[in-house]
């Protein structure tokens, strides 16, 4: 049995070995065939790949400088008249320059943004007369700029409440009188008061002159309101106011003429007033400043106003405040 075993053992030992040179010439064999066929072919990828990282050239062109710049505004409704503006806000905007592909526009109110066609029509909010310098910049290829200004002066209609627009016009034209036959439609008192503490007459105790005035408010298309007063020839005034309207003498009847229509500016009230005691809402009267009798002051401030009647308080010549009661007619 021992020596079975190792004839058995050697012959199987034998055989492996020559197994394995055979495997290994095999390997061997495939080893230098790949050697021969895919060396090359790597460094044809290689040298493909190598070729492909070659940079890209970019050219960002001629760079121009915007030239022959134009900005030219125009404020909406401005003429002889009204040269501020029609009260809209509204102002046209047009910048214009050779090589510009777009355009910047500050428009001084705190405000600015990008307009590409350099065309554009900007509405200002702020109520009142104001001042702004717009400033355009147009910019060339490469962010060349090139900058413009100009100022403009913009008139900026109040926006009134709308029941305030309806009750003293019905939204299109409505006339008023005095209330000759309320009490205190006409009063003074001190101007730091509200209400007619000195003085407030009683009904159709005044000069007749004061009585038959016809006081005209009309809103417009663009919703400015204008006044008309008819005085047939005559208004009252107070003797401090007498000489503002180019008279001398006491309280009483003169012949002043009240203007023709009038548009009006509206902007919220600059007295002390609290909600309480008015609505907080003043218009001025340009020119002479009468609604139905002179004080010599020009703004009035609304304290109440309905459908029939309507009370307002200015400030006189004299320093005090006066006050008007007025009736729908």
């Amino acid at each position: 049995m021992p020596t079975n075993f190792t004839h058995t053992s050697t012959k199987i030992i034998g055989h492996s070995m020559w197994q394995l040179k055979k495997a290994g010439f095999s390997l061997r064999t495939k080893y230098e065939h790949m050697k021969k066929i895919h060396i090359p072919s790597i460094i044809v990828s290689v040298s493909l790949l190598l070729g492909s990282c070659e940079k890209e050239q970019y050219s960002l062109g001629d760079l121009n400088t915007p030239t022959n710049f134009t900005l030219t505004t125009t404020v909406e409704g401005a003429n002889a008249t009204n040269p501020d503006g029609n009260g809209t806000g509204r102002v046209s905007i047009a910048a214009k320059a050779t090589n510009a592909i777009t355009y910047k526009v500050d428009y001084g109110d705190g405000k600015s943004e990008m307009v590409p066609s350099g065309e554009i029509i900007y509405k200002y909010t702020t109520p009142g007369t104001k001042e702004y310098t717009i400033t355009s910049t147009a910019v060339g290829t490469g962010g060349i700029q090139s900058v413009s200004s100009k100022k403009v002066k913009v008139f900026v209609r109040f926006e009134i409440p709308a029941d305030i627009v309806t009750f003293l016009t019905n939204n299109a034209s409505k006339t008023w009188a005095t209330a000759n036959d309320a009490d205190g439609h006409f009063g003074v008192g001190p101007n730091d008061q509200f209400s007619p503490i000195w003085y407030a007459a009683t009904p159709n105790s005044r000069e007749a002159c004061a009585y038959d005035d016809r006081i005209t408010f009309t809103k417009d298309a663009v919703g400015n309101i204008t006044m008309a007063v008819d005085n047939k020839g005559t208004s009252f005034s107070i003797g401090a106011a007498t000489a503002f309207y180019g008279f001398s003498g006491p309280d009483g009847c003169y012949s002043i003429n009240t203007g023709g229509t009038k548009t009006l500016k509206f902007y919220e009230s600059t007295s002390s007033s609290t909600s309480s005691q008015s609505r907080r809402v003043d218009f001025e009267v340009p020119g002479n400043g009468i609604v139905n009798f002179g004080t010599g002051g020009q703004a009035y401030e609304i304290l109440s106003i309905s459908a029939t009647q309507l009370h307002i308080r200015n400030i006189g010549a004299d320093g005090n405040a006066w006050y008007m009661k007025l009736k729908a007619i």
